[in-house]
């Protein structure tokens, strides 16, 4: 096989891993008991593959092969008190399954000891998240978003209804939860970068192509097979084009990826490519808030259902 029908064939695969695991009809759960002195509740990790078998375990997460999805229902272990934190559930439609992301409050509180109140936002994702999380800070660098790709897909299609507008509640777990006034609103972000590493181990990258969508009304009946147009190049002069749609290089909210030298680090997107430039890496992912992390609309859903990457 030559190298062009490899990558070609890298290509499709995670096209259609993407596809046949996006109807979120299969899931599982991994059922965690937390530590006895935040309570010892009995908790579940939904993931999307499988059979709904439910497996009693308090081990990382391990993806299966194939699988590229992965939600941000994580198992924390904090100074050896082990707590679980979900926002993202299978929730029947049809004859099957859709995917349910949500934002909430997880609160851990035992009197003269632990009083932590944390605003979650429900994701899903191509990449993957480390485990067990050892602390709360800097959560980005905890989460490895996208997988390397090579194409220049034409849309992002999937399935959707919502429920917007929440207020934005700031819950850090240090400091009492905090209602800021203003609302917030899912997203949804498909964003297409030529990725390289410098001499000294930093990662650079250069924005391809974006399909980017904040859902900023109810959506209270299913709108199928929405379509969102991958555009190439700089999308700064379109008339579409919006603040948060721009380029990522804030360490609060960028990407960050494992360089050459094992090294956790941020990747800077450092302008955009022509148009018909040719990626080498994609992220995907659905948010069911816009604001950075430990902020979010407490009571935001944004259910999903059939996503697909559509090649030209």
């Amino acid at each position: 096989m030559s190298l062009s029908s490899a990558l070609l064939s890298a290509q499709d695969d995670i096209v259609e891993a993407i596809g046949s695991y996006g109807t979120f009809d299969s899931w599982s759960a991994r059922q965690v008991k937390e530590s006895g002195i935040i309570g010892g509740k009995t908790a579940e990790l939904y993931e999307f593959y499988g059979d709904g078998e439910i497996t009693q375990t308090r081990e990382p997460y391990v993806a299966p092969d194939g699988y590229l999805w992965r939600t941000n229902n994580v198992l924390a272990v904090v100074a050896g008190v082990t707590k679980t934190s979900n926002t993202v559930y299978p929730e029947p439609r049809g004859d099957g399954y859709c995917a349910r992301l949500e934002t909430h409050i997880e609160s851990v509180k035992v009197l003269g000891m632990i009083n932590m109140d944390v605003t979650c936002q429900g994701a899903m994702f191509i990449g993957a998240l480390e485990e067990p999380i050892k602390d709360t800070k800097a959560p980005m660098t905890k989460v490895l978003y996208g997988v390397p790709f090579e194409g220049r897909p034409t849309a992002l299609v999937f399935d959707y209804k919502a429920d917007v507008g929440h207020e934005t509640v700031r819950g850090t777990g240090f400091s009492p939860l905090k209602n800021m006034g203003y609302p917030d609103y899912p997203i949804v972000y498909m964003v297409l970068q030529k990725r390289w590493e410098d001499e000294d181990g930093e990662v650079h990258a250069l924005r391809v192509g974006s399909a980017i969508k904040r859902i900023d009304e109810n959506v209270t009946e299913w709108k199928d097979s929405s379509r969102m147009e991958v555009v190439y190049g700089d999308i700064t002069g379109e008339p579409f084009y919006e603040e948060y749609m721009g380029l990522k290089n804030d360490p609060e909210t960028a990407f960050y990826c494992i360089n050459s030298k094992g090294k956790k680090v941020m990747v800077q997107e450092d302008g955009w490519t022509e148009a018909d430039a040719e990626p080498n890496y994609l992220i995907l992912t659905f948010l069911a808030s816009s604001n950075p992390p430990f902020y979010g609309g407490v009571g935001n859903i944004l259910w999903i259902d059939n996503v697909r990457i559509e090649m030209q």
